[in-house]
């Protein structure tokens, strides 16, 4: 599905955009909220007494981890929830390609995940809620984005572009959740700002439903996609994209701390005070989207250039350069830690300079991910295979929930120089196995 222009992008790619950029409000909206509601407030209140099945539920955790402080726990139940979230879209794609098409399956997505923004309104339907959204999740964010690689053709030059564009639209949702739903949280009330939440995802599912027309049809599913037959290749094609799933994760264990110790670091470290004003925490998590929209322009037209000079670097030296700017980003939190180690000795502005740097890096990593599953997986299986790229992300943030546990033990300066070392190992991955990834992916003749 493509426009006779061969400049434009088909009009289904502004739709995919704005649903993803106000699922994406809703999602990073919650999150800006989710650890700090449970450290500062659920968990010192005793939950057992008021949130359906929490006793039985820590048992478990505990049971696993040992026991818990409130800090811990809440990080440890965010890396479950945010590992969940990027699991279910391995079933979703399933799903989508399987039963009952990518389309119906984004909708039953979206409106499981209205709901359980709604659900975290009320204390006692707090861990349904949780489980509301993982589903959800899992059944929107694969087909969607498989969406977004059906409306090009084979080969199409505009398809890694269009995946940037899509990723455009989801960040403006990741700076406008935190900002205002963070915001009304911090300022109103957390349930008042998880209620937010819920609304722009009702908006996404209007948006989404308004422009059917325009979205790619659904292949046939069942019997039909099962018996394919493969195409030659396809087992080396896989391989690789499997090992650009698991490498994404030097960069996604670090950057998951982002949105789950980050935010009880720097309200420890910063003195928020503008004057008589105290900037809400939710407005450093908000700058991640705010970064990354305004990166995105500077990337595309950095990539156009390369590639018509036969310069744009492959995949896994995009991902090189992403863990690399990820790891910067770490060290300079270390190095705030190091120099500012009293409690508020930090001055506000000094934490943006993390997601400066993070969250540009994120630009050389998911968005390239996701577009390199969509140009090279056999297309029986390009849903499932989007959901297993989620899936590293399922990985990524449940290894983050572990390491989070450490922060206390260990204290700031060790925990960031940690996440670090993380990234950095990626550079050398990365760089190491560029040519075993690259060759499965690309034809002979493309950039290295």
């Amino acid at each position: 599905m493509t426009d006779t222009a061969p400049a434009r992008h088909p009009r289904g790619l502004p739709i995919l955009s704005l649903t993803e950029a106000w699922e994406r409000f809703s999602f990073y909206g919650m999150q800006a909220l989710l650890v700090l509601y449970m450290a500062t407030t659920l968990l010192p209140s005793a939950p057992e007494r008021k949130v359906w099945g929490f006793a039985g539920f820590r048992d478990a955790v505990e049971a696993v981890t040992g026991p818990l402080s409130d800090q811990a726990l809440a990080s440890q139940i965010f890396g479950l929830y945010a590992g969940l979230v990027y699991l279910t879209p391995l079933l979703g794609g399933l799903v989508g390609d399987r039963l009952l098409g990518g389309r119906r399956t984004v909708l039953l997505g979206a409106a499981l995940m209205a709901a359980g923004h709604f659900l975290l309104a009320f204390d006692a339907s707090f861990l349904i809620a949780l489980a509301a959204l993982i589903l959800g999740s899992g059944c929107l964010k694969g087909n969607i984005a498989t969406q977004v690689g059906r409306l090009y053709d084979a080969g199409d030059a505009r398809r890694d572009r269009a995946f940037l564009l899509f990723n455009f639209g989801i960040n403006i949702g990741a700076f406008a959740g935190p900002l205002i739903c963070g915001t009304i949280g911090e300022s109103h009330g957390w349930h008042l700002g998880f209620a937010s939440a819920g609304f722009g995802m009702l908006i996404g599912i209007v948006i989404y439903a308004s422009g059917w027309r325009y979205l790619p049809a659904d292949r046939p599913r069942g019997r039909s996609v099962v018996r394919e037959q493969g195409a030659v290749g396809d087992g080396k094609r896989i391989a690789a994209l499997l090992g650009l799933v698991a490498l994404s994760a030097c960069y996604n264990v670090p950057f998951s701390q982002g949105y789950n110790v980050f935010p009880l670091w720097i309200d420890a470290a910063a003195n928020r005070h503008i004057g008589g004003f105290e900037m809400p925490i939710a407005w450093y998590l908000a700058s991640d989207g705010l970064i990354t929209v305004l990166s995105t322009p500077i990337i595309i037209l950095l990539w156009k250039r390369q590639a018509a000079a036969g310069r744009e670097p492959r995949v896994p030296v995009k991902f090189a350069i992403g863990c690399a700017m990820m790891a910067a980003a770490d060290a300079l939190l270390a190095i705030f830690a190091q120099i500012s180690p009293g409690a508020h000795s930090l001055g506000v502005l000094w934490g943006f300079g993390y997601f400066l740097l993070s969250s540009s890096a994120y630009l050389f990593v998911m968005p390239v991910l996701l577009a390199a599953v969509s140009r090279a997986a056999p297309v029986r299986l390009t849903a499932t295979l989007m959901g297993v790229a989620y899936a590293g992300l399922f990985v990524a943030n449940l290894t983050g929930g572990w390491l989070a546990r450490f922060y206390g033990p260990l204290g700031p300066v060790r925990f960031w120089a940690l996440h670090g070392a993380i990234a950095a190992a990626g550079v050398l991955i990365a760089m190491a196995l560029r040519g075993v990834l690259s060759a499965p992916l690309n034809p002979a003749g493309e950039a290295a």
